[in-house]
């Protein structure tokens, strides 16, 4: 009997990936491979290798549950080749299969890989695309073909109305889109927020984190506080969680940011919805249904649904619509070496002190975090691009390229010089202190604008302004912030570059090896 080997790759977690049979399950061999390159080709955070290695072991005893033959390669078994390609070769030496049936890969490196293999092995290889995605590569491109600026609201809005989400007929529900003006507010340093849900490891997952501290103790993070979920059943587990106890809060406070408080009501589910134990789609139906039943307001359900549908399916899109040299776009021509606190946490600034705490301990960071503390720094102290990217991919467990890439270049650094975003996030202390408690526990004083002891975004922001004006002063969206530069005088314009050049001064390089 002719049978097909069938790789599954670790952030393919689904029973209902396109490329395993439901109604044949012997036709075919599942391989899955923990493999050292895929660990290594950064120096991920070890709370992220702990998941993958447990999410797979986990779905592998669920495969072969259903009838499944699994071959299942472990990280140290002997003659464990350390690749995809090596370890399909030696699969399909073992059981002598006629073709390979794989879908279609999240990363570029990987699927050059992939296409590699027919010539190799002499065998028929079938890329299915990944039909968990809501819009497929082609369609994506097909939207964007021929468009001066690919807005996600745009596209956001057409995939409504595809999904049915939050749609009444043709017409969105209450009459309005998007209600991110509602979504803005600060936080209570009073708020009592949930307990984030934590699934203590079974035999299964501590075997694995025995084996990530064991092999990848050095990188940075710790495994201390791991709970992610590691199972469909858990991430389902997860999702009521949430839906019952902070989505109806998510909206108001989503953007807000609070000493301590690591989660707030942010729902905790990237990691599962992108190695697969999640199904979008299904996630956000979940929270509309919350929303028809009257139990969640429209503008917590709404922006909920946007960064799934929304931003997490343009993002995906943007990724493979530009060529592959998007992560080497530098518009700004920075060149500045990541700061080394960006993995020590050793630094004055509290906010960002606070953000690379988070991300060390839980491989995790909200939104704007992301965005507004630890991208908008890099941005105006005018870090280079590729260390950016290295390091969101290294220290996040919700990371992939396809994600990481866009977020970074085209949102976070503005280094596509606008192809994605219609204006660069800078920001002063002033963004800060209104969304986050961190400047009163600071040791720089975010009212001060210069000068030693002031807040250092203050001084780097108008830096960043004045020496890019050639390049931002014709954005419709910044361009009247010049006006402001130009109203003061030329003392105080000065007075700005100099404490901008003396903290800068300050700054340590990061030691590369961290990443790669």
């Amino acid at each position: 009997m002719s049978r097909t080997l069938v790789p599954v790759l670790g952030d393919q977690l689904s029973h209902d990936l396109a490329s395993l049979p439901d109604e044949d399950p012997a036709s075919c061999i599942v391989l899955m491979m923990e493999v050292w390159d895929e660990a290594t080709y950064v120096k991920h955070h070890p709370q992220k290798i702990a998941l993958l290695f447990s999410a797979m072991r986990h779905f592998a005893a669920e495969l072969e549950e259903k009838g499944y033959e699994v071959d299942y390669v472990k990280l140290d078994d002997e003659g464990n080749s350390g690749s995809f390609t090596g370890e399909v070769e030696r699969a399909s030496a073992r059981h002598d299969v006629d073709a390979i049936r794989i879908v279609e890969a999240g990363e570029r490196r990987v699927m050059d890989a992939i296409a590699g293999w027919e010539h190799r092995f002499g065998l028929p290889v079938t890329i299915l695309p990944d039909t968990r995605f809501i819009c497929s590569i082609a369609e994506f491109c097909a939207w964007a073909q021929g468009r001066k600026g690919l807005r996600m609201e745009h596209f956001y809005r057409e995939m409504r109305a595809k999904t049915g989400l939050l749609m009444d007929g043709e017409e969105p529900v209450v009459g309005r889109w998007n209600f991110d003006a509602e979504n803005r507010d600060s936080a209570d340093p009073d708020t009592h927020f949930p307990e984030r849900p934590t699934f203590a490891p079974d035999e299964i997952t501590q075997g694995v984190i025995d084996l990530v501290a064991e092999r990848f103790g050095e990188h940075f993070g710790t495994l201390d506080s791991f709970g992610w979920p590691v199972t469909a059943a858990q991430a389902e587990e997860a999702l009521d969680d949430f839906i019952a106890h902070r989505l109806p809060c998510f909206g108001a406070t989503q953007d807000a940011m609070l000493t301590g408080e690591d989660f707030m009501n942010h729902a905790l589910l990237s990691t599962s919805i992108n190695c697969g134990l999640l199904d979008p789609l299904e996630v956000c139906q979940r929270a509309e249904q919350a929303y028809r039943d009257g139990y969640a307001p429209i503008e917590a359900v709404e922006g909920f649904i946007r960064q799934i549908i929304g931003w997490r399916e343009y993002i995906r899109g943007i990724y493979w619509w530009e060529d592959r040299d998007y992560g080497a776009e530098n518009f700004f021509g920075n060149r500045r070496h990541l700061p080394d606190f960006y993995w020590t946490g050793e630094t004055d600034m509290h906010c960002l002190a606070e953000a690379v705490r988070t991300t060390r301990e839980h491989a995790y960071a909200h939104h704007i975090q992301r965005l507004m503390i630890l991208g908008n720094f890099a941005l105006i102290a005018g870090v280079r691009p590729r260390d950016v990217q290295d390091w969101f991919l290294v220290v996040y467990a919700d990371a992939y390229e396809w994600v990481e890439q866009p977020n970074v270049v085209g949102m976070a650094l503005y280094a596509d010089g606008g192809d994605m975003a219609s204006k660069p996030y800078a920001a002063s202390g002033n963004y800060i202190n209104k969304m986050s408690d961190y400047c009163g526990q600071c040791r720089y004083d975010v009212k001060k604008k210069t000068g030693e002891d002031a807040c250092p975004f203050n001084a780097l922001y108008w830096d960043f302004m004045d020496r890019n004006r050639d390049k931002l002063e014709g954005n419709h969206r910044i361009g009247r912030i010049f006006a402001t530069w130009d109203r003061m005088g030329d003392e105080r314009k000065e007075e700005y570059r100099e404490s901008a050049a003396a903290f800068l001064k300050t700054l340590s390089p990061a030691d590369d090896g961290w990443a790669r």
